[in-house]
Order: structure tokens, then C-alpha cells, then sequence
């Protein structure tokens, strides 16, 4: 064939086979048959294979994957992904409405269904796919490029050359689900737990194959900026993205009330069983996108829309054992052994009973027949026991005297109802140690926070420090805990993993040396260089260093001369982490040293991390929340709630132009 003639034929079947899948995906009807479709499919892929030069960016030969990437690219969000608000009760949407009609407005609403899935972002230059989005932490997401590709309802290609970002939901349909999980089943594989976690799972797959052979799907729903093209409504912008051959919801609605609001909740409540995707709640929008601007934002989300979420779904289970967990201020929790039950798309296998009242007043036994919820979606709770249920084989609930752990005696303090182990040794008060290991001012290991560590630590997961790196082993069991999923320990997991890079006087102070705190900590990281030689320093040599006393020498030469202490370290070598010190020596400056500051707001001339390392590196601390500790709070541009308080408190308020002043003064 000539190469005029391959051109021709490329360009006519990339049209021919990119309309049928737009009728086929986004319209639910074909002009062609499955057998046509297959036919013009192969036709294409030898000719690509004999000119590869000619294959068309927007080739659905794209869209079967084999692209594998090495890690997830971060991406900036120039309009950032705001969260909304989430409602519960019609009494809230209510006091949505009487709040929108106070500020002047009258309005009419888009309502839309809540898809259970993940946010994406999709860029286009000239009409071409270049770039697609996580939401991320709404500033900054994880470029998913090549397994958006894969989708079949995102158009690689528009109809017009418009650069334009447009935002929605990525999905897996429940009939995917089931046949995914058949062939899993069949090969002996973990299921998939639900539509929700599997689509997340699916769309950060390093290798595009695997994404696409999960069968997502799109719904498209937001354009951030549509008064660039001329559109005043939601409801246009909607229209004007169906236009454009993205897959839009047909069941969102404009309506002129709050009633219709409330009508359309509850018809969309009853029809969620018979959906054939996943939906959690309603999305009330005002439509005005003039009004939408007259209404405004607040620090984390739009004043002109809120998310109402269903009630949350109780489902029944055996309660299998009570059992009692230790807390790090010695505090005992009884907490419930469940049969595995999925609510709400989790697994839930323990839920806590918070104390002994709480049992007793639940009227709670062994081997009881209980309901099951998580409250607000998220927190799995014991509601009430079916005492209709009791076959006489229950057992009664009796509170235990001894701690758990080290048998000491519990005690109970006056007018509280929780009881304590004051045993200040219990193995159990380690917990502590691990927590502060993971602090931000320590090893800064992200969502580790103090009921994480202890639930891993009681539940056995996390004995030592080394366990902290190797939870990648325990990775399914975490999963399948109340209260986590996929997504979450998948970060929990990256951020242990990256906390190996951490610069030395991090994993100093995390390691919880007597009388070393942060700053001393990065004292020594400069002055040594590395771990191996602090180890080896004598109390003299210590104490020749500025702000090292005797005390603080002695501790750390008590310390390292500790066995234990050796073999940790050591230990943490052979897992990867850094030894070394990566920073500058920290140069003393009396408008920084000893002082603590918080940033709010953006700052136009530096990023906040780079911020943060300058304030460090002049012997200042940086902290996230604003007290009467606090030294100083540097505001940017949109500062949030933190400026207000810091106004009320009567704390410092440098301006960015101050801070680059104070920094020019070294």
C-alpha cells in the first residue's frame, strides 16, 4: 500500500472506530457489529505495525495499555480541587438553602449523584488528551496519564480544538466488579473488596495493561473556569461537555427549590439499588456560576454547594469475643471481635466498645447477634445488640482487673469511667516511643498518628521500630481493618518508604535519646556527618560542641553504648535509611532561634518546604497549628483560619515581604 493511501486508511479507521466507541461507551448503542468492530480493530493495528509514524495520537490501539511507568509524577492543580461539605439530615440542606437565600441569592439548583469513586482531572491542549490528574490533596496530585488512556469514555481527542481542563469521577460499574472478582476467585486471587477501592487500586497501577483490562468508566461533571467560555450556568457547562463527547450522568436535574431538592433525594435513594455504579450520596450545586462567585469559598470549600451523604448502612454480625487493647496514657479499651461483615463496601472485623459503661449500658455479651454502622461513612460502630437473636449461648461481658499486658492492676480514677494501667513499664507505654519516632519533628511519617500506631501496636502488627519497615508485609491484613483501606494504607506505606531519605538529625531525634531534642539533634547531624561517628564520639569530644552539655554527652554515650541500641541502628542500615546528614550547618539567627512559626496562605516567592528548611536552618522551628506558644504566623496570599486565630491570640503576623526581610538580615 502507498503511503498516501496508508494515511488515508489509518486516519479514516482511527474516525470510523473512535465514533463507535463514543456510541457504543458514552451513547449505549452501535451502528456497527461486535465482529465489524474486531475486523476494522486488527486492520488498524498492521497497519500502525507496518507505519508506525502514521498511527494518530487519539488511536484507540492506545487504549489497551503498555505503558509502564517507574512512579507517579507530582502534578500541580492550577485551579485547586476543593472538597465540599458534607450534610446529613434534611434539616441541614435546608439550612443550606435559608444560608444561600441570606447572602441575596435566589436560587436554582443542580443536583447530581455522588459517584463512589475517585476525582480526576483532564487536561487538553488543542483538543488532544495531554495530561490526567488524581485529586490528590486538591493542591497537588499524581499524574495518571497513561491509565486514563486506557478508559473508554475519556476521548483521547475532542471535536474541537479547545484547550480546556475538565473534572469528574472515575469508576468501576458493579457488573465489572463481579466478573473481575469470578476470574479472581477462579485463580485463586484476593477479591476485589468493592467498586470504590478497586477502581483507586486500578488507576494507580504503574503498568496501563492492568488498569485496562479493569473496564472504567468516566462522569464527567465540572468545568473550573467556564466563564472562558462563555457560559453563566452549571447546567451549560454540563451541556457544553456532552458536546464535547464526555460522558455526562443522565440523571442530574435543575430544580428551583428546596422541596424539589428533598423530592430528588429521596427518588434517587430508592433507584440506588437498581444503579448499575456505586453512588454515597447527592451533590446540590447552585447553578448561577455568577452567583456561585457572589457566594465565594471558604478556606477549604465553595459556600455554593455541600454533598449529602445517605445514612449509613447497618448490617448485622456476630460478636465474637471482646477484647482489651492499652493505650499510651495506660487507658483500657474494650474493643469488638467481629464476624468480617462489609458495610458500606469495607470489611469491618473489630469496632471499638470505647469502655465498661458503654457495654453494660449496650447490654453486650458474647456471641450476641449485633447491627452494625459506620457513622458518617467512615467510623465503624456496635448500634445495638438483637437480644430476639439470643440462643442462650451468650456469654456476659466482664471488665477485667489486670492490664493485659503486664497483669498490673487496673485502676480506675475518680469520676472518670475508663480504667488505667499505671504501670509507667508496661511494655504496652513502648507505644509512646514509636509514636514519637514517627512525629513530624522526628521521621515526619505521614497519617501515622497515635490511634494508628496503637491499634498496629496491639493488634501485633508493630513490636519495634524495625516493624515500622516491614509493614509492607502485614500490607492485605491492614487493608482489611475497620477504618482503613487500600488508598490509605498504600500512603501510610509510601510514606514509611520515603521516610528512609530523611536527613540524620531526623532519625536522631526520632530515636528518643534522653535530653536530645530537635534542635541539639540537628546540632549533632552537622557537626558528625554521620551516625557511625556520634556512635563512636567520647563524652569529651561531645562536649566540645556549642550547646552540647554534660549531661546531654553523657546521655548519648549511655545510649549508644546500650547493645539494644547498636542493633537497632544497625538494623536500620540493612532497611535502607539514611545515616548521613543531607543539610547546611544551622546558622544562628536571633530573629529565628528558639522560636516556633507557623505558615498559612501562599507565598509567591518559595514553596512552603522551602520556607520551613530556611526557618530550620536559622535554628527556628516550624509547627502546623497556631497556640500562645506560638512565636509567629507568616501569611501568604489566601491565608486560612490559622490568620484569624492568630489575630485573636495576639500573636506576631509577618507579612511574606517581612519574612524575605528578616531572612536578608543574615
Amino acid at each position: 500500500m502507498k503511503m498516501e493511501d496508508a494515511t488515508k486508511r489509518i486516519e479514516e479507521l482511527t474516525n470510523l472506530l473512535n465514533q463507535a466507541n463514543y456510541d457504543y461507551y458514552v451513547l449505549d448503542y452501535s451502528k456497527i457489529t461486535d465482529q465489524e468492530y474486531d475486523k476494522y480493530l486488527r486492520e488498524l493495528e498492521e497497519l500502525e505495525a507496518l507505519y508506525p509514524h502514521l498511527a494518530m495520537e487519539d488511536s484507540p490501539t492506545k487504549r489497551v495499555g503498555g505503558e509502564v511507568i517507574d512512579a507517579f509524577q507530582k502534578v500541580e492543580h492550577t485551579i485547586p480541587m476543593l472538597s465540599l461539605k458534607d450534610v446529613f439530615s434534611e434539616s441541614e440542606i435546608v439550612d443550606f438553602d435559608r444560608s444561600i437565600r441570606k447572602s441575596g441569592v435566589v436560587p436554582t439548583y443542580f443536583c447530581e449523584l455522588k459517584i463512589d469513586g475517585l476525582s480526576v482531572s483532564l487536561h487538553y491542549e488543542d483538543g488532544v488528551l495531554t495530561k490526567a490528574a488524581t485529586r490528590g490533596n486538591g493542591v497537588v496530585g499524581e499524574d495518571i496519564t497513561h491509565n486514563v488512556k486506557t478508559i473508554k469514555t475519556v476521548p483521547l481527542r475532542l471535536p474541537e480544538k479547545v484547550t480546556i481542563e475538565v473534572r469528574g469521577e472515575i469508576f468501576m460499574s458493579k457488573e465489572t466488579l463481579q466478573k473481575i472478582n469470578k476470574e479472581r476467585e477462579k485463580e485463586n486471587l484476593p477479591l476485589l473488596q468493592n467498586p470504590r477501592n478497586a477502581a483507586a487500586g486500578s488507576i494507580r497501577q504503574l503498568d496501563s495493561k492492568v488498569a485496562a483490562k479493569r473496564g472504567l468508566d468516566t462522569f464527567i461533571y465540572h468545568l473550573p473556569n467556564p466563564q472562558d467560555y462563555g457560559l453563566s450556568s452549571h447546567h451549560e457547562a454540563i451541556e457544553y461537555m456532552k458536546k464535547l463527547g464526555f460522558k455526562t450522568n443522565p440523571n442530574n436535574r435543575l430544580v428551583h427549590s428546596v422541596q424539589e431538592v428533598l423530592d430528588y433525594i429521596s427518588e434517587k435513594a430508592a433507584l440506588r439499588p437498581s444503579l448499575p455504579y456505586e453512588i454515597d450520596g447527592i451533590v446540590i450545586k447552585v447553578d448561577s456560576i455568577a452567583s456561585q462567585q457572589e457566594l465565594g469559598f471558604t478556606a477549604r470549600t465553595p459556600k455554593w454547594a455541600v454533598a449529602y451523604k445517605f445514612p449509613a448502612e447497618e448490617v448485622l454480625t456476630k460478636l465474637k469475643d471482646i477484647i482489651f487493647t492499652v493505650g499510651r496514657t495506660g487507658q483500657i479499651t474494650p474493643n469488638a471481635v467481629l464476624d468480617p461483615v462489609i458495610v458500606m463496601g469495607s470489611t469491618i472485623s473489630r469496632a471499638t466498645l470505647h469502655n465498661e459503661d458503654y457495654v453494660k449500658e449496650k447490654n453486650l455479651m458474647i456471641n450476641d447477634i449485633v447491627s452494625i454502622r459506620k457513622a458518617g461513612d467512615v467510623i465503624p460502630e456496635v448500634v445495638e445488640v438483637k437480644k430476639e437473636r439470643r440462643t442462650g449461648n451468650e456469654v456476659p461481658f466482664k471488665m477485667i482487673t489486670e492490664c493485659p499486658i503486664c497483669r498490673t492492676p487496673l485502676q480506675k480514677k475518680a469520676g472518670q469511667v475508663d480504667y488505667f494501667c499505671m504501670n509507667e513499664k508496661c511494655p504496652a507505654r513502648k507505644v509512646e516511643g514509636f509514636i514519637h519516632f514517627v512525629s513530624r519533628p522526628a521521621m515526619n511519617i505521614d497519617g501515622f498518628g497515635t490511634r494508628i500506631m496503637e491499634d498496629f501496636y496491639n493488634f501485633g502488627f508493630i513490636k519495634s521500630i524495625i516493624d515500622i519497615y516491614k509493614l509492607e508485609n502485614h500490607k492485605e491484613d491492614l487493608i482489611r481493618l475497620e477504618g482503613y483501606g487500600e488508598k490509605s494504607v498504600n500512603n501510610l506505606l509510601e510514606a514509611i518508604e520515603n521516610s528512609k531519605k530523611n536527613s540524620l538529625e531526623r532519625l536522631i531525634f526520632g530515636l528518643g535519646i534522653t535530653h536530645v531534642g530537635s534542635k541539639t539533634a540537628k546540632i549533632l547531624a552537622s557537626h558528625f556527618g554521620t551516625l557511625d561517628a556520634l556512635m563512636n564520639a567520647s563524652i569529651d569530644t561531645l562536649t566540645s560542641i556549642p550547646d552540647v552539655g554534660g549531661i546531654i554527652a553523657e546521655s548519648i554515650v549511655s545510649y549508644f553504648q546500650n547493645e539494644e541500641n547498636r542493633q537497632l541502628v544497625e538494623h536500620l542500615k540493612e532497611l535502607g535509611l539514611n545515616m548521613k546528614y543531607l543539610g547546611t550547618e544551622i546558622v544562628e539567627d536571633e530573629n529565628f532561634a528558639g522560636k516556633s512559626f507557623v505558615l498559612t496562605g501562599t507565598l509567591s516567592k518559595m514553596g512552603r518546604n522551602e520556607a520551613k528548611k530556611l526557618i530550620e536552618s536559622r535554628g527556628g522551628t516550624t509547627v502546623e497549628s497556631v497556640s500562645r506558644k506560638t512565636s509567629c504566623v507568616i501569611v501568604g496570599e489566601n491565608p486560612g483560619s490559622k490568620y484569624e486565630k492568630a489575630r485573636e491570640l495576639g500573636i506576631p503576623i509577618w507579612s511574606e515581604k517581612d519574612f524575605l526581610g528578616k531572612l536578608g538580615n543574615l
